[in-house]
């Protein structure tokens, strides 16, 4: 049953399923086990982020397209939401999936005019006609204030089942209200999963087989006969799709779009490092490496910060671990990431699972 789930694609490592089992119930169960906004709140964006994180890496680890352009298509879709719900006095169901449909027509287009004209390129300037197109879309979302909301962006309201003050039945289960918080949650952590088992089974799938063809060696690719330009052309619509997607949940979990959370280059930088944390070329990767990067992202200052006040007797460990310092303590951990694990955590998991056998 769960080889069909995971289409095949299974962790083949116990420490990685087990991984994979703790976050999925942690997940799962986030608004049972925690309090608080905080941590709802990154529960949320780990579901957002391990989606947005694999569809990058159905072109850079399964296609080896180096793009700069996947954060323009989160933010379309999440601007489409956005301005679906803030163009109307009453939020609807009807003013969403106008407002999505519209985002993932752009999306497409974009995707496909990109695609036609820079995928017939080399793959450093097509990495950087991406990085041209993503900057001017962010410029624009910027200055475009009556339409976007410019710099500031733009807040609104979502449909009544969604708002935190529905009910949807009196008393707590758990301890948990049951309000549109909790429905919001759940609407993100399941469209999140669904869209990330529609990745797995199409990296498994003879379409994703190719792709990993034309990463490996693409004149090869062409020489058994398959249009290695269509191939690519197909993977950047469906990786922005599903980008577009995860952008306009993460709308609808924030109720706000703005152009520093949505198409920042940070979100960009953010997205690169992951997938070398986690692994490139396997959507398990997107997993651990979302996971463990967004925890330290929220919680790696307030660890410090607790540290510092404990090394207050000797105050050069205290300034070492002062919280306004946490942004290189980051940095630290991402460079000994890459040192011990070259190949991404879910790629030494691997690789350790399989060397006994190979002795």
């Amino acid at each position: 049953m769960f080889n069909r789930i995971l289409s095949g694609d299974m962790p083949r490592s116990r420490t990685l399923s087990a991984a994979l089992l703790l976050i999925f119930l942690g997940l799962a169960l986030a608004p049972f086990i925690t309090s608080g906004a905080r941590p709802l709140s990154t529960a949320a964006t780990i579901c957002v982020y391990i989606v947005l994180v694999a569809s990058y890496d159905l072109l850079l680890g399964y296609t080896g397209i180096v793009s700069f352009a996947h954060t323009m298509f989160f933010g379309i879709g999440a601007y489409g939401v956005g301005l679906g719900l803030s163009s109307v006095e009453q939020p609807t169901w009807t003013a969403v999936f106008v407002g999505l449909l519209a985002a993932l027509a752009l999306v497409l287009v974009l995707a496909l005019v990109v695609g036609l004209f820079a995928l017939r390129v080399k793959a450093i300037f097509y990495a950087m006609i991406t990085l041209a197109v993503a900057s001017s879309f962010a410029v624009l979302a910027s200055q475009l204030s009556d339409f976007t909301g410019g710099e500031d962006g733009k807040t609104f309201s979502v449909p009544d089942l969604l708002s935190p003050g529905f009910q949807l039945m009196e008393g707590d289960l758990f301890g948990r209200a049951l309000d549109g918080k909790l429905i919001t949650y759940y609407i993100v952590f399941i469209g999140c999963l669904l869209l990330f088992l529609f990745l797995l089974r199409l990296v498994n799938s003879p379409f994703g087989r190719v792709l990993q063809a034309i990463r490996e060696n693409e004149f090869r690719a062409e020489a058994l006969g398959y249009n290695t330009v269509l191939y690519r052309i197909w993977a950047n619509c469906l990786a922005a799709i599903v980008a577009a997607l995860a952008g306009a949940l993460f709308a609808l979990w924030l109720r706000y779009v703005g152009p520093k959370p949505m198409l920042g280059f940070e979100v960009m930088t953010d997205i690169l490092l992951i997938v070398v944390i986690g692994g490139m070329g396997t959507m398990y990767g997107a997993v651990i490496g979302a996971t463990l990067f967004i925890i330290a992202q929220n919680y790696l200052k307030s660890l410090m910060a607790e540290g510092s006040s404990a090394l207050e007797a000797i105050p050069m460990l205290a300034q070492a671990f002062h919280p306004d310092r946490w942004m290189l303590w980051l940095g630290v951990l991402f460079v000994l990431s890459i040192y011990f694990f070259p190949l991404g955590i879910v790629g030494k998991l691997r690789m350790l699972k399989s060397a006994p056998r190979k002795r």
